[in-house]
């Protein structure tokens, strides 16, 4: 194998990472309430924004951006649970998706009015230089941001397996009403779930920033590589997100290899649909 193909292979792992931690803020909000949040992307267009006005008023870069991102997302998330979702849950289905695709354009076009529509960067220089590894140069940035969305998305799943916490959002999902009759107030362990689907999506954002283009609009993008994620992984499973997220990264990048950029966007969702037609409810979803 040409060191060129394992660097292209890296690569695609690394940006397959960020794609897993914010997709699985989206996972475990279906999984826990049954919601398809259309919103998702926007968040992730939040975080980039925060990461920028970290960057713009205090000269920081992601050491500092991603925290305040995922705070800044984390919290909008519990306000929009108690001010929005807690109420739309109660309605139809159609109710929550057009309440939460309501939601995704008020997000966006309240960017478009404080920012304008222009495409934004952060220097290239935030995160500077680059990683000679046996031959495999690895932009740091990338380096940084798959990293670290590695183990935050590796954290959130443990939070859900090894703590009390997400043992009270697992009963909670399982059966609201049960989980209540033994002292779990569903409400706060939703709230709890929407804050840490929204700070995924924030430290994702800021990790991003980084590399990528910063525009009112990359929410929509985004939020297509989210679902197809979460429909390829299994819809409520982290781990089936880490792997889809993963191996999403790693078809991107090979198809803009072998085949040039513009296609790779037909390869993936070309896989995926196949994929999907043999097993519906995904790699780590149940029938």
């Amino acid at each position: 194998m040409s060191t060129i193909l394992i660097q292209v292979i890296v690569g695609g792992l690394l940006l397959g990472a960020v794609y897993a931690l914010f997709s699985s803020g989206l996972t475990l909000i279906w999984g826990m309430m049954n919601i398809v949040n259309f919103a998702h992307g926007d968040f992730v267009m939040l975080g980039m924004y925060v990461a920028f006005m970290v960057w713009t008023l205090l000269g920081a870069g992601p050491l500092l951006g991603v925290p305040i991102a995922a705070l800044v997302l984390a919290t909008l998330g519990i306000i929009i649970y108690f001010a929005m979702i807690r109420d739309i849950m109660k309605g139809p289905m159609l109710a929550q998706i057009l309440g939460t695709f309501g939601l995704a354009l008020l997000l966006r076009y309240s960017v478009f009015w404080a920012f304008g529509a222009n495409f934004l960067t952060l220097p290239e220089n935030i995160v500077g230089g680059t990683f000679d590894v046996f031959g495999i140069r690895i932009q740091a940035s990338r380096l940084l941001a798959g990293v670290v969305a590695l183990v935050v998305t590796l954290g959130l799943h443990a939070l859900l397996t090894r703590t009390s916490i997400g043992s009270k959002m697992l009963a909670v999902a399982e059966d609201s009403t049960a989980a209540e009759l033994m002292g779990i107030r569903p409400d706060h362990m939703q709230a709890v779930a929407w804050a840490l689907a929204a700070g995924a999506t924030g430290i994702a954002g800021a990790l991003i920033a980084t590399f990528f283009y910063i525009s009112p609009t990359v929410g929509e993008t985004l939020a297509i590589v989210a679902f197809v994620t979460v429909a390829l992984g299994g819809f409520g499973s982290v781990p089936g997100a880490l792997v889809a997220g993963l191996l999403i990264g790693v078809i991107e990048s090979l198809s803009a290899y072998l085949f040039g950029a513009v296609y790779k966007d037909i390869v993936v969702y070309s896989l995926f649909l196949a994929f999907l037609w043999f097993r519906p409810q995904g790699l780590m979803g149940r029938s």
